[in-house]
């Protein structure tokens, strides 16, 4: 049994359909369902009437549309952050920050981190896990005589779902001026009560946080974001990167400051989805409390749901000849009986 869905000619949503049937969907990372909701798309459609398609011009361009200022504060006060600085795209904000900060002090990586957030080679952390890099980091900047470090990190693994702690921060001598550049693409707008990251990392008189996150997974709008002080954000907003780049649609930032109410009803959907399925799936599921996404180990799991017209995230990882990794993705746009389907279909298996 064989089917092709590279070509895709349609919205994901929680159902796709194909050569004359339709497949219940359980992937991708439109975690809040806003793509295929009606009210966001309301607000994105008149972002674009009062704005049109894109805005073309270098935010330090004399002439600017006010929307922008008015997305970073709205993000800033949302999320919890002193300052907020939106781009064209997550990875965009991810270099900004990196290439922009990474001269402050020694660079040291957290294992399994995005390439989005590399300086210029790939590297290599299949040995090793966030809590031995975690202690290992700890124990290096203390004893070192360095006094400056950039520390970069995932805020999580979305693959083998688990939330990182950055309360080791904490045991890093206070005399030791840190940066830390976390990615929170995966959790902002659904950890932490949406919140993401931010809410829960330690703030130190010697560390800077900085968070970069792409707005195209749950927050719903193609852009990038980075979170940060006053100082911070003022820096990056120097930089040649930010100028000589196009800003995002001014009508996907308008939906995103208009949109609070519907950020939070669809947080309360996916979080009922997310405890409907809990309640009732056996053992041999890793997931994290919070995220909606499950992980299995059962080989050929997919091809037996894909019989039951039942569509999952199924890839071979992180390389092509590596065992699958077979994921549940849980959005906002399943409904009840979209997960009573799923749940009476794995019961069979």
């Amino acid at each position: 049994m064989s089917y092709d869905f590279t070509s895709i000619d349609q919205p994901f949503s929680n159902q796709i359909e194909l050569d004359g049937k339709t497949y219940l969907y359980f992937g991708g990372t439109a975690y809040l369902g806003l793509p295929k909701n009606r009210d966001f798309i309301e607000l994105y459609v008149e972002g674009v009437k009062r704005y049109g398609l894109n805005n073309g011009t270098s935010r330090n361009n004399n002439i600017q549309l006010g929307i922008y200022d008015e997305a970073e504060q709205v993000a800033a006060d949302r999320f919890g952050s002193e300052n907020a600085l939106i781009i064209s795209s997550g990875y965009l904000a991810a270099q900004l920050a990196i290439q922009t900060l990474s001269s402050y002090g020694k660079v040291r990586y957290s294992p399994v981190s995005h390439p989005a957030l590399w300086l210029n080679t790939a590297l290599d952390f299949s040995a090793a896990t966030f809590a031995d890099w975690k202690d290992e980091t700890v124990e290096l900047i203390n004893h070192s005589d360095e006094s400056n470090w950039v520390l970069i990190s995932n805020s999580m693994n979305n693959l083998f779902p688990e939330i990182f702690n950055f309360e080791f921060i904490s045991l890093i001598d206070v005399k030791k001026k840190l940066i830390l550049i976390v990615d929170d693409s995966h959790g902002i707008g659904i950890n932490n009560n949406g919140l993401g990251a931010i809410a829960k990392i330690p703030s130190r008189i010697n560390t800077e946080v900085v968070v970069v996150a792409s707005m195209a997974k749950a927050l719903g709008v193609d852009a990038g974001i980075v979170l940060g002080s006053r100082f911070i954000i003022s820096k990056l907003k120097e930089s040649p990167i930010f100028s000589g780049a196009s800003p995002p649609s001014a009508a996907g930032m308008y939906a995103f400051v208009h949109a609070s109410e519907i950020y939070i009803d669809a947080l309360q959907k996916l979080r009922s989805n997310r405890d409907q399925f809990k309640r009732q799936i056996s053992t041999g599921w890793q997931y994290e409390t919070e995220f909606p996404v499950f992980l299995v180990n059962s080989p050929g799991i997919d091809r037996e749901l894909l019989k039951e017209n039942i569509l999952i995230s199924s890839f071979p990882y992180p390389y092509k000849n590596s065992p699958t990794l077979n994921r549940i993705v849980l959005s906002s746009w399943h409904t009840d009986e979209n997960i009573d389907q799923l749940l009476a279909v794995l019961a069979k298996k």
